[in-house]
């Protein structure tokens, strides 16, 4: 991707200009949240394990007695909410072009583990929920999260949190099961038709909530134990009684978890919820809970309208397993085509783009990817990842092809998905892990501080991510390829009186390239490679840029 001499040219200035470059770079970014709109179907979203990122406060790595010995990358790590915000603070997510960041559930989880043949493991995942209305201390506190989410705004960044309402976290010999009203225990889903896929257990003891009921159900006995010795147990009953009162749902247990979820909408200001398992729940439910997450959107501006951000909704993104791009709007469930988006899902996470990019070529992914967002999916968006917490074959398991992976996600249509050390090469083979445990491991800090390929990886995802940040046509526009050989296209993003025109040429020369811009660029007009930073004239419809780098990316100046 670089020559030897742009390589030491970048060392160079990482080591002698690393200051000057940060200070532009945040001075992009408050350029780009000015005069830029955030767009959810174009944005750059980071995924990362709450646990397995950047540890803030080793006061909390331990809680509730959880000292036994784990698996191999299964125990509590370390990561927490104020270390997310300390990297905020220091412009890492900014440095990569990222504007909204999404956490795995920060939720209080069970307190004891499980051992199912792969050694302990614990909840440090979050999808293990004993107490959806508190945080859990190995993550932090209230404060901490207020703290997260007032820095990431601040830099334009958007907050999503992980909702689980499909199920309970394992029953251990410190936590009990809910009472029968509100869980299933069995049978384990078989996927053989939609009951077999919504009415039944994920896996052997993972509890399954009854989200098909409406029947009245009390608390569960173990929260209200826990509630009252909290202090706390008339302030939630108080809160419950209200909320039901208002929304007139009957007290069934789908409608207590939609209130403790759409709770760190009102208190904190998240901006979106990514749903975990939503094809293992009826799809009604996600119609109800977009109506109580847009309320308690609406209530939080209301309340809060100096911080409000832009007029965006809020955002729900789900993950229906399977899902992919080719499906449109109906996916196909137990005979039955279901359509998760309208009234529901803004978005769904799109499990097709992973072997897209390793068939296709550039120009064959591109033009899928525009034309099915400009037409059965026009007016809402996908989720495009290459590796992932729970994906046990991701695009470049080896971290061979970092530069390709960056140069495919982030310049295809739709929203982006850049899971943690996707950007940093962060091995996802790691001797000893039995398992999802291999994609789980510690943010590698001391390769991005000490090694010089990691740095050149991490260079090439900064910009192309500040890139896809400042022009919404990149993830939101219609592409159109302008020359084949030597590979060149535009995109085009236009809503209301804003408009946002870009050219990219992939797989070019190293030293002076021609590039076609005419129907693109006004002729004379001055443009900008946001690649090598330099400016040129369009003359005669044309444009040349004489650098190290075969990518080029042209913005009007």
């Amino acid at each position: 991707m670089k020559s030897c001499i742009s390589f030491f040219i970048i060392l160079f200035c990482f080591f002698g200009c690393k200051e000057e470059r940060k200070d532009m770079a945040n001075t992009t970014d408050q350029n780009a949240t000015i005069n830029t709109p955030f767009v959810w179907e174009g944005a750059n979203l980071y995924f990362l394990l709450t646990d397995r990122f950047h540890n803030g406060d080793s006061s909390n790595d331990v809680n509730f007695d959880r000292t036994q010995e784990a698996g191999k990358l299964r125990g509590f790590e370390g990561g927490d909410l104020k270390g997310i915000t300390q990297k905020i603070e220091e412009g890492y997510f900014s440095d990569l072009g990222v504007n909204a960041i999404w956490m795995t559930p920060i939720v209080e989880q069970i307190h004891g583990g499980t051992d199912e043949g792969t050694g302990v493991t614990y909840g440090f995942h979050g999808y293990w929920t004993k107490d959806w209305t508190a945080i859990d201390p190995n993550f932090g506190t209230n404060e901490d999260l207020k703290a997260l989410v007032d820095a990431a705004h601040s830099k334009g960044i958007r907050v999503v949190l992980d909702a689980v309402i499909n199920h309970t976290g394992p029953v251990t010999s410190v936590d009990s099961v809910w009472p029968d009203e509100w869980v299933r225990t069995d049978p384990t889903c078989d996927y053989s038709s939609y009951d077999a896929t919504i009415s039944c257990t994920l896996v052997k003891n993972l509890p399954d909530i009854k989200t098909e009921s409406n029947d009245h159900v009390e608390l569960p006995p173990q929260l209200v134990e826990k509630w009252k010795a909290e202090g706390r147990y008339d302030q939630e009953v108080a809160e419950l009684d209200a909320f039901f009162e208002r929304t007139g749902h009957p007290r069934a247990p789908r409608f207590y978890i939609m209130k403790w979820l759409t709770d760190y909408i009102t208190e904190f200001g998240i901006d979106g919820y990514r749903v975990d398992t939503v094809k293992h729940t009826e799809e009604s439910v996600w119609q109800e809970f977009k109506v109580e997450c847009d309320y308690a959107f609406n209530q939080w501006k209301a309340n809060n309208p100096e911080a409000v951000l832009d007029a965006n909704a809020f955002y729900l993104v789900g993950e229906v397993y399977g899902y992919g791009v080719s499906s449109g709007k109906a996916y196909e469930l137990g005979g039955k085509h279901i359509n998760y988006f309208d009234k529901a899902f803004n978005s769904l996470i799109n499990f097709e783009f992973k072997y897209d990019a390793g068939q296709l070529s550039y120009e064959q992914l591109f033009k899928k990817y525009t034309d099915a967002l400009q037409s059965p999916l026009k007016g809402y968006g996908i989720l495009n990842y290459l590796s992932s917490h729970d994906d046990g074959q991701p695009f470049d398991a080896n971290r061979e092809k970092p530069f390709e992976t960056a140069t495919k996600l982030l310049l295809a249509p739709g929203t982006t998905q850049v899971y943690y050390g996707d950007e940093s090469a962060r091995s996802m083979v790691i001797e000893g892990t039995v398992g999802d445990a291999t994609l789980r491991s510690f943010m590698n800090w001391e390769s991005i501080n000490t090694e010089d390929q990691t740095k050149n990886v991490l260079e090439h995802w900064q910009k192309l991510g500040q890139f896809r940040r400042n022009h919404p046509a990149i993830g939101a526009g219609v592409h159109q390829m302008i020359s084949e050989s030597p590979y060149v296209f535009s995109r085009r993003y236009q809503k209301d009186d804003f408009e946002d025109v870009v050219v990219v040429g992939l797989d070019l020369i190293i030293g002076t390239k021609t590039l076609d811009v005419s129907g693109v660029f006004d002729e004379g007009a001055t443009v900008y490679d946001a690649y090598s930073n330099q400016k040129a004239k369009v003359i005669d419809g044309r444009v040349q840029i004489d650098s190290a780098y075969d990518i080029v990316l042209l913005e009007s100046k």
